[in-house]
């Protein structure tokens, strides 16, 4: 009966009999006896040892040194390498293409630009001097080593921002504190960001489409040479100030300007100061420019027969626009900002040519602009009345901002006092006992309905 149950639920079977062969060492039993391996010696060695080595396995994996590397591969390893490559080296040559070409480019309008500026300005460029070592200062004397040559710093007349943007400043000249000129070039260096933006450009506004351009920013002294320029010493400062002391670089404030008809939409939705002003055509302009001034006084002063010529000279092609504000860019959002500050602005179009005499129709309205300054000391003092509607547009702007800003202070004062009543309420209702804080939110409740209730009765 045992062994039947035993058989039914799966009990032990009784296990096999050990073989007293040893099975496992069958594989060797045969392998033949191991030969010892020769010591290899250069002297004796024969050409064949060099010749290139073979399969070892069924697989065809091939074993050879390191450097021989067409022995293990063919051809056919490197397809998609060769496919790729060509890509990689147009890309890589047209990047450098592209930035050769704008940088000749900016070289070529420095150098025909870099005359006329050096003739108006004394520091032309970035560079000036270093200071002397502390080992200079202690060998030489601090006076001696303050006017070594060895710490003037070569002048460079354009430095790159980017590959499509250059700068050049200039300063050093009477009723002008300092220039600053930007060039804007194309993206050659990248063609598809390029043919990119050109069609966006085309179907969408707000992308403005590239283009090369020069804007040149003169900011005017305006009576403030006391607080921009420094000297290094003391008697050199008080020297200064006797200088500057009968000089009156001031003009009155205005916003004008003289634009392509192109870009008239553009400056009056990107420029606040713009904004402020009325478009008038001219009879002595050219059909594709127009005036945009706060006043017509102020076009009868600054739009001299001079200016009407270069611009004719310029053309349409090459003329963007001039602009004589005192007013930010941006439109104001604080007081500090509707200080007036003023300045010149000229921007144009770069031609297409590289040729020495491309800019030759343009230099001369470059030269009139470094000079403005001098005419707007002299004539810009325009009637009362003129400066009273002047003053009016800019007063109301500071109005609204007085308002927005007295609003905003009026908003944090109802806060605080908000915070304050409410870390009040805690602290009483914390030192009242239970019974006593029911009661207090009960009066509180009773007084909110009394509130709403007589809204609600002015309002019936």
């Amino acid at each position: 009966m045992d062994s039947l149950l035993k058989g039914l639920f799966g009990g032990s079977k009784p296990s096999a009999p050990s073989s007293t062969d040893d099975g496992d060492f069958a594989d060797f039993a045969g392998a033949p006896d191991p030969v010892p391996v020769q010591s290899f010696n250069p002297t004796t060695a024969s050409p064949v040892q060099d010749s290139p080595a073979i399969p070892t396995s069924s697989t065809g994996i091939v074993y050879t040194k390191w450097y021989r590397v067409w022995e293990r591969t063919s051809p056919g390893d490197f397809y998609s390498e060769m496919v790729i490559l060509p890509f990689v080296l147009i890309i890589v040559a047209l990047h450098v293409w592209g930035r050769r070409k704008n940088k000749r480019k900016a070289r070529n309008w420095i150098a025909a630009h870099a005359p006329i500026l050096k003739n108006e300005f004394a520091v032309v460029g970035f560079g000036g001097r270093d200071s002397p070592s502390v080992e200079e200062v202690e060998s030489d004397g601090l006076a001696k080593a303050l006017t070594s040559e060895k710490l003037t710093i070569p002048s460079e007349l354009l430095k790159e921002k980017t590959a499509q943007e250059y700068t050049t400043y200039a300063t050093g000249r009477q009723n002008v504190a300092f220039v600053d000129v930007k060039i804007t070039l194309f993206k050659r260096y990248n063609p598809f960001t390029l043919f990119l933006e050109y069609v966006l450009s085309t179907f969408f506004d707000s992308i403005k489409p590239p283009v090369e351009r020069m804007e040149a920013t003169a900011y005017a002294f305006d009576g403030k040479e006391k607080d921009l320029l420094t000297a290094a010493s003391p008697r050199e400062q008080a020297n200064l100030e006797e200088r500057i002391k009968g000089l009156q670089s001031s003009y009155d404030n205005c916003v004008w300007a003289v634009v392509n008809k192109d870009n008239m939409r553009r400056l009056r939705e990107d420029r606040y100061d713009i904004s402020l002003t009325v478009t008038k055509d001219h009879p002595k302009l050219p059909l594709w420019a127009s005036v945009m001034s706060e006043s017509a006084e102020v076009t009868e002063t600054l739009l001299t027969p001079e200016l009407i010529k270069l611009i004719e000279e310029a053309g349409d092609s090459a003329f963007e626009y001039l602009i004589v504000t005192d007013q930010p860019i941006d439109k104001p959002r604080t007081l500090d900002q509707t200080i007036p500050r003023k300045r010149l602005t000229l921007s144009m179009h770069l031609p297409s040519s590289t040729a020495p005499t491309a800019y030759a129709h343009t230099l001369p309205l470059f030269s009139y602009f470094l000079r403005l300054p001098d005419t707007l000391v002299t004539n810009a003092h325009f009637r009362p009345e003129v400066g009273r509607k002047i003053r009016a547009t800019r007063e109301e702007e500071s109005r609204k901002l007085r308002k927005v800003d007295e609003e905003e202070k009026a908003e944090e004062r109802k806060l605080e006092g908000d915070r304050k009543k409410k870390a009040e309420r805690e602290a009483k209702l914390k030192g009242l006992s239970a019974a006593e804080q029911n009661r207090y939110l009960e009066k509180e409740r009773e007084r909110e309905r009394k509130k709403s209730e007589k809204k609600m009765a002015k309002r019936g």
